[in-house]
């Protein structure tokens, strides 16, 4: 087994990543449209998991433990439907 890494092998083929990569992030970036950024991350899982800071608060413990803050989870922030 032959393992290679290019570190940005998207620029080689720029258009077809570009094409992926909206692909894969427009149906957050419509959620997000649509229903507004607080409704959308109680709604959606995926989009919750990228909160790092959510009304002046710390929600991704990595952050606030390598900048001594402290740590909300985002849970406990935000409204449940």
């Amino acid at each position: 087994m032959i393992h290679c890494c290019i570190a940005n092998m998207p620029a080689a083929v720029a258009r077809t990543s570009t094409l992926a990569l909206t692909n894969a992030t427009f149906p957050y970036v419509r959620q997000l449209a649509n229903l507004g950024y607080e409704e959308a991350i109680v709604a959606n899982k995926s989009l919750i998991k990228g909160v790092n800071l959510f009304k002046g608060n710390v929600t991704c413990k990595a952050v606030a433990d390598s900048l001594g803050l402290e740590y909300i989870p985002i849970e406990a922030l935000v409204k449940e439907n």
